[in-house]
């Protein structure tokens, strides 16, 4: 089975360099022109299922990729964010002085009031594929899925279906509408692409 994995089109948070987390903005018009070109770099991929994080700029970017094609959008808790707590909406200059470690250093990162630990967030993402994606594979060994979430939460997924070290976990940083490909079957999987992109 064949996991297309999908990060978000860009927002206006975004462009200024805003934490997001769980805050729930809107693409904007840059981000709905990356989520089309998208939507016709996979144009030719016949989707069996569609997953998506409930947060509205993952959400949309799901409706405009998948088109006319006649598939339900199934949300799932599990696909949010990383929680940044009191942090969110404050632009990245103005970060208290230890969030660095968020980035460079995983495993010493602590979250501010009200985050989320790289611990739950992983805790997430594996949970997620094991209960829903492995078992998927199995029934439908030949499915194509389409699962649109965000930055932290895809690259909490490739540590699991990517084998890599939470340690190295932002190795590559992934742009708005970037795509990780994955094969799954039961409790074998391999990432295929990273960080793909249609623009």
């Amino acid at each position: 089975m064949k996991v297309y994995n999908v990060r978000h089109g860009e927002t206006d948070w975004n462009k200024d360099r805003r934490l997001q987390g769980r805050s729930d903005i809107e693409l904007n018009e840059y981000g709905i022109q990356l989520a089309e070109l998208t939507r016709d770099g996979l144009k030719d991929i016949k989707f069996d299922y569609i997953f998506s994080s409930p947060l509205k700029r993952a959400y949309r970017t799901a409706e405009i990729i998948r088109g006319d094609r006649n598939l339900p959008i199934v949300t799932d808790e599990r696909l949010v964010e990383i929680a940044f707590g009191i942090n969110e909406g404050i632009p990245s200059d103005k970060m208290p002085e230890d969030f660095h470690l968020f980035f460079d250093s995983p495993l010493e990162y602590v979250p501010a009031e009200g985050g989320e630990t790289y611990g739950e967030l992983c805790a997430r993402s594996e949970d997620f594929a094991r209960k829903v994606l492995q078992p998927l594979s199995i029934r439908r060994p030949d499915a194509n899925v389409l699962l649109v979430a965000h930055g932290a939460f895809n690259k909490s997924l490739m540590v699991y279906l990517g084998h890599r070290e939470l340690r190295e976990i932002w190795r590559v940083f992934p742009k708005n509408c970037s795509m990780n490909i994955y094969d799954v079957n039961g409790d074998a999987f391999n990432l295929e692409k990273e960080n793909l992109t249609f623009y």
